[in-house]
């Protein structure tokens, strides 16, 4: 291949590039690929050496994310970050990567109890009592005919399916989390005493690892419960979202602002709790089984 480059090279200007190439029996392609000057990756970028150099030297603790910041303000180069980071291993600078953040005492917790995090689990459901065990996630609801999305959630009871306390906002924090939650305390007080003992079953979500919403209920001593697998480990909620959206659909869909979305939903979990029958209750609302089974204990 380097004769015939060379043959090619030789006769350009005597008989032109096209006629030398199909003497040699080259593509044009070949030839210029074999002829361009190849540079290394050094040489390419051997005008970011001194200032690189420069940067590790004034700021040794900078990575290449800070250093490719120092480029462009300082040295007015500009180029990309990942070009830095593979200049910074050729020249051996500096290379800091951010750490993982140790996990919290909640998550070493969760870790430590293995299978024993999820407390539902490793309990008969059909021996825990109303308002003993709550349900609880978030969920996007589309409104303004879609073009707009808000976060639901709810604390679902176990046993009588009742929704204790529930948010709508724009954003799935803790914030809206405990907002839900506030509500919660004072439906279980109307018939049993404060929520000491009760269970609140959730995915390892960072809200729900959060030292805001963990300090929170552990503070009214309430039991954390966590799902393993996602939201396998949380069919019960899963199940609610599913049949609340599709049975609210369009209602969700026409609610124009989100205050407007708030009464909406407020409006649909009042007559689901008050008056919508579930097969499972033995087509009776949940309030109406609360009542009874308080009544009857």
């Amino acid at each position: 291949m380097k004769a015939r480059v060379a043959l090619v090279s030789g006769a350009r200007e005597a008989h032109g590039l096209a006629a030398a190439l199909r003497a040699a029996g080259l593509a044009r392609s070949t030839w210029y690929y074999h002829t361009r000057t190849r540079v290394t990756y050094a040489e390419k970028y051997a005008h970011l050496e001194a200032p690189l150099k420069a940067v590790a030297e004034a700021h040794p603790e900078y990575g290449y994310r800070r250093a490719t910041a120092e480029l462009r303000e300082t040295y007015g180069q500009r180029v990309n970050r990942k070009v830095v980071e593979r200049l910074h291993r050729l020249w051996d600078l500096p290379l800091r990567r951010t750490l993982r953040p140790k996990p919290s005492a909640i998550r070493r917790a969760i870790d430590t109890a293995g299978p024993h995090a999820n407390l539902l689990a490793t309990r008969r459901k059909a021996e825990i009592g109303p308002l003993e065990a709550f349900y609880t996630d978030f969920t996007e609801l589309r409104f303004a005919g879609g073009a707009r999305k808000a976060w639901l959630i709810p604390l679902l009871d176990h046993r009588t399916k009742y929704v204790a306390g529930f948010a709508v906002g724009k954003r799935a924090n803790s914030e809206l989390a405990l907002t839900a939650w506030s509500a919660a305390p004072k439906a279980l007080t109307r018939f049993r005493d404060p929520p000491g003992g009760t269970i609140v079953h959730q995915d390892q979500d960072s809200v729900f690892t959060g030292y805001a919403w963990t300090g929170q209920l552990l503070s009214a001593g309430v039991r954390l419960s966590y799902a393993l697998r996602g939201p396998g480990d949380n069919p019960e909620m899963e199940s609610f979202f599913g049949r609340f959206k599709v049975e609210n659909r369009s209602l969700i869909l026409d609610a124009e602002s989100l205050t407007e979305l708030n009464t909406v939903v407020r409006d649909r979990i009042r007559y689901y709790n008050r008056l919508h029958r579930h097969s499972s209750l033995g087509d009776r609302p949940p309030l109406a089984i609360i009542q009874e089974l308080y009544r009857e204990g």
